[in-house]
């Protein structure tokens, strides 16, 4: 009785008279592709040439103002922009989907009344609003409401500056995004882990904080990262309030020396600079919380084979 043969072994190849066979592969060529290349090489040189000799956009005045005093002081209340509306935005927008994933229908429809607002107004709209709120409330104070007595009043201009406008705009404005984005986190988590974490006598909140938040991050963070990024270059628009950003501060110089796009080139480089910090971050704060869950995880088909290659090896 002969004896199968077992086709599925990985062992190497058999050595014959002339050594161990080489499979080689023959890649095609592809003129096309190496045409694409060639041409988008040289239009991005020649492009990179134009704006080195071009004497129009003044290079020493963009060397002169690069660490101006004055743009840095821009660069450092657009840095503080971004940080406090994002971290406002994201307290908003996690509350804001907590309320639109309740039982209570008075919750539901005040998020959903929110997110329709302030993501169907422009942004600007907003900005230019908050800055005129005076118009409309000329004091703002604390009380008893529906007309009662008030304890403490403030005059509105003097409390809603251009940086508080614009943090109030962008942060309400940012909340409604992001409550879009949690609402999507919390909703791909499996129902069947909050059912098993309520059998085991876990509360909601602890459910939420223990179970669902932690497994929802890793659909959370790639977006909000987008959003935080996004956000550093939508505080140029806070510029038609005097809100003393980047983006204003250059204008600003540009309205006395005339050197517009040398200024707006300078603004440019340090919305790159900061840019690119942000999705570096990005990537190793995604690295981190996708963990587990990567194309080597071992659910996935390339964590299964990685597995079975590892196996093999010990094998042998």
């Amino acid at each position: 009785m002969s004896t199968p043969v077992d086709t599925t072994a990985t062992g190497p190849a058999s050595a014959g008279p002339a050594g161990p066979e080489v499979n080689r592969i023959s890649h095609p060529l592809r003129p096309g592709r190496w045409l694409a290349a060639g041409v988008t090489a040289l239009v991005l040189a020649w492009l990179a040439w134009s704006i080195a000799i071009n004497p129009n956009l003044h290079w020493d005045i963009v060397v002169k103002y690069q660490f101006d005093r004055v743009i840095l002081q821009g660069l450092w209340v657009t840095v503080q922009l971004t940080v406090a509306s994002m971290v406002i935005g994201v307290v908003l927008g996690v509350v804001v989907a907590l309320m639109q994933v309740s039982d209570s229908r008075v919750l539901r429809a005040g998020a959903m009344a929110y997110v329709w607002f302030f993501r169907g107004t422009p942004l600007l709209v907003q900005l230019i609003f908050w800055f005129n709120i005076a118009l409309i409330f000329p004091e703002v104070g604390l009380g008893v409401p529906f007309g009662g007595p008030k304890l403490m009043t403030w005059e509105t201009n003097t409390l809603v500056t251009g940086f508080v406008a614009a943090l109030l705009g962008l942060s309400i404005n940012e909340g409604a995004y992001m409550s879009e984005i949690v609402r999507a986190g919390l909703r791909a988590v499996d129902p069947g882990q909050q059912e098993a974490a309520a059998a085991l006598g876990m509360s909601r909140m602890k459910i939420m904080r223990r179970v669902v938040l932690p497994q929802a991050m890793r659909i959370i963070v790639p977006p909000t990262g987008n959003q935080f990024i996004s956000m550093l270059k939508t505080t140029s628009l806070v510029s038609v309030i005097a809100g003393a950003d980047l983006l204003t501060v250059a204008q600003r110089l540009y309205l006395t020396n005339f050197e517009v796009i040398a200024l707006l080139i300078v603004a440019s480089v340090w919305y790159l600079v900061l840019t690119t910090v942000a999705s570096i971050g990005q990537y190793y704060l995604e690295r981190r919380f996708s963990r587990g869950f990567g194309a080597t995880a071992p659910g996935t088909l390339r964590g299964r084979i990685t597995r079975n290659l590892r196996f093999t090896g010990s094998a042998r």
